[in-house]
């Protein structure tokens, strides 16, 4: 039985099993105790990280992984001196201590955590306020720029080797060297009045602290007991505004439906309003309609009425009488057709003398041309 196997605590009957075990089982045997090995490992690790708290620095086991250098013959009597106690009586932490180690390890995680989160919360803070420092000198940079080139380039440009544009330029330097100054003076004063206020609140940090030394564990677990409480009255506020919170967004999802409906109800009022305007338009129109088939009715029953009067007072005339006008008429009209073929034969020998007397007009104009230029 070689060395590690009496460490492990296997006797020479076990190791001869196993050497008789097949291959497989082997296999799944070294499995599973590499995996205990790993747990193992993982609860000494936490266990000397205990034991290096509790323990002082000076009384301390020295350690492969601490980096430092261990002689060969310290580092043998030392590992001869853990076989021996070992072999004398073994002892393995019990569940609650594990359960205590493990409590302790988690304290340990969340305070690095919270204070990994701090520093973090810390830096974010201090770079965002780089940024904002850097955008607000870009906006005054280029507001500067802006400036000067809207003040004094454009003087520059128009009136080139001017005595006004050169003094322009000196007064526009000593504006800015004179804002600066009052910036550096302000900022001085800040700055004093800054660290009045950061040695007021250390002398009070300090004062807090003085008062905080002299506690006890009652009040450390008293403050525990407070800080327990109210760490579960925040969740219970913070469960309270996810509520509320919900209750808004269900709400202003109501609110977004009665606007919704809100909007299609004023649309729907805008197009009553114009249709009604229209039929208002209609019946004024229809109105005055009426009140023209009114008078238009009036007017022809007024016609009816004289109609209906020379109707009632016409009185037919006798036969001979009626023969003799139509006679008369028949007369008169050829009468009118004789005068109107005398009007017809007349107009055409007015038309015959009309083309006579032009060409009477013209013989005479060319004969008086040909008169004259012989005298």
């Amino acid at each position: 039985m070689t060395e590690e196997d009496s460490e492990s605590g296997l006797t020479e009957s076990q190791v001869g099993e196993e050497n008789d075990l097949p291959v497989i089982q082997l296999c799944g045997l070294v499995e599973e105790l590499s995996y205990g090995n790993s747990a193992l490992k993982i609860e000494t690790g936490m266990f000397e990280k205990y034991y290096n708290k509790l323990e002082p620095r000076d009384q301390r086991h020295p350690r492969l992984s601490d980096g430092k250098v261990v002689a060969t013959a310290e580092f043998s009597q030392f590992r001869s001196r853990q076989k021996s106690k070992s072999r004398v009586g073994l002892t393995s932490l019990t569940v609650d201590q594990k359960c205590e180690l493990v409590q302790k390890e988690l304290e340990d995680t969340k305070d690095e955590l919270r204070h990994m989160r701090a520093n973090a919360e810390r830096d974010l803070q201090h770079h965002e306020a780089i940024i904002e420092e850097a955008e607000i000198r870009w906006a005054e940079v280029k507001k500067a720029v802006y400036d000067f080139e809207k003040d004094i380039l454009k003087t520059i440009s128009k009136k080139k080797g001017s005595i006004l544009a050169t003094q322009k330029v000196l007064k526009y330097i000593e504006d800015m060297n004179r804002q600066r100054d009052s910036t550096k003076d302000k900022l001085r004063l800040k700055n004093v009045s800054l660290k009045v206020q950061r040695r007021k609140l250390l002398l009070q940090l300090r004062q807090k602290e003085e008062v905080g030394e002299a506690l006890h564990d009652v009040d450390f677990q008293q403050l525990k007991i407070e800080n327990a409480q109210f760490l579960d009255t925040i969740e219970a506020k913070n469960q309270e505004l996810i509520q509320l919170k919900l209750a808004s967004g269900n709400t202003l999802q109501i609110l977004n439906a009665y606007k919704s409906k809100l909007h299609q109800a004023m649309d729907m009022s805008t197009s009553l309003d114009r249709e009604l305007l229209l039929r208002n338009e209609l019946l004024e129109k229809i109105e005055r309609e009426t009140l023209q088939a009114e008078e238009d009715r009036a007017k022809a029953e007024a016609l009816n009425k004289k109609f209906r009067r020379q109707l009632a007072e016409f009185r037919a005339p006798q036969v001979m009488v009626y023969v003799r006008e139509k006679i008369l008429n028949a007369e008169l009209e050829k009468t009118i057709k004789t005068w109107e073929r005398k009007v017809e034969i007349a107009q055409m020998s007015l038309k015959g003398y009309r083309k006579s007397w032009n060409k009477m007009k013209t013989t005479n104009e060319q004969l008086q041309a040909i008169c004259l230029p012989g005298k």
